[in-house]
């Protein structure tokens, strides 16, 4: 017997995701035992019309850093048809650059110290390990996923790499970090929100002599219970973010002290990380079912 959807979401994607980690689609089974229909939707598509869509989740369009404006212009596209953006596009917009954790700092957040530059000279260069008080620093962009340009380099770093450095930005954004050598010692936590509650947790360890914690990028990912500090430490960056998003990742790294920064508050395509908890597919269906139904029908009373 055929099933009868109510709804329908269209789960915005890659065309290629070949070589990524993806369990987005676990989700897809239980969202059809709610009544919603689901579709994988690469993102630069442009014949979907996406009026015919109740719902739209930002999924996995992981490679939207290669084009911000266009990714943009399709989400404001999306939202101008009716269909509900999940998340909503004034936290999309604001999360889609990592300014917004200068903007956490400022209503209290504890992030990794960060000094931000429109632009890397090499004058500027030779005084930032000086400004971060480290012998070793990270250099990355403002608009990136996967580690795309993140630099970790020291005073000492090849000639080769200062100019591939000075290169990537000189004309582009970027944020200088001193680098937390829990890092490579343990890794970096990952907890997330759901519906506004916690789902589950893990820990994201980078492979030996590296200190990327993506799975592209051979880190080995593990489930965890996070101890209390650094449960505390996230839903506390979660409150200072409005209007609330269903679906948020919290990024911390601790800190010589001891103490939990916030490295990242994603809100825009986090790999939500569904295979690493059995119950957070379901759990993340009926979170995204109570958002969505709620949010259409007050669209539909206003």
């Amino acid at each position: 017997m055929s099933r009868t959807y109510q709804r329908r979401c269209a789960f915005l994607t890659m065309a290629d995701t070949a070589g990524w980690s993806i369990d987005a689609d676990l989700a897809i089974a239980p969202l059809g035992e709610l009544g919603w229909q689901v579709d994988n939707v690469p993102w630069r598509s442009t014949t979907t019309d996406w009026s015919a869509y109740d719902a739209v989740y930002i999924g996995t369009p992981w490679d939207y850093p290669e084009d911000p404006p266009l990714f943009l212009a399709l989400l404001r596209r999306i939202e101008q048809t009716g269909a509900l953006l999940i998340n909503p596009l004034p936290l999309l917009r604001w999360n889609l650059n990592k300014t917004y954790l200068r903007d956490l700092e400022l209503q209290g957040a504890a992030i990794v110290p960060t000094i931000w530059l429109e632009t890397l000279s090499a004058r500027a260069l030779v005084t930032l390990f000086d400004r971060t008080a480290s012998e070793q620093i990270i250099v990355k962009p403002t608009v990136s996923t996967n580690a795309t340009d993140t630099f970790l380099v020291s005073p000492e770093m090849p000639e080769a790499t200062r100019k591939e450095l000075l290169k990537t930005f000189s004309e582009r954004p970027c944020m200088v970090q001193p680098f937390i050598a829990a890092i490579q010692a343990e890794g970096e936590f990952s907890l997330f929100f759901m519906g506004g509650k916690f789902s589950h947790a893990i820990q994201k360890r980078p492979k030996a002599q590296d200190f990327r914690v993506q799975e592209e990028h051979g880190a080995s990912i593990t489930a965890v219970v996070p101890d209390e500090a650094a449960l505390t430490t996230a839903q506390d960056a979660m409150s200072l973010v409005k209007p609330d998003p269903l679906y948020a990742r919290v990024d911390l790294v601790r800190a010589p002290s001891g103490a939990f920064l916030l490295m990242e508050l994603e809100l825009i395509e986090p790999s939500m990380y569904l295979r690493m908890d059995d119950a957070a597919p379901l759990r993340f269906a009926e979170a995204f079912d109570h958002y969505a139904r709620m949010r259409i029908q007050d669209a539909k009373r206003a």
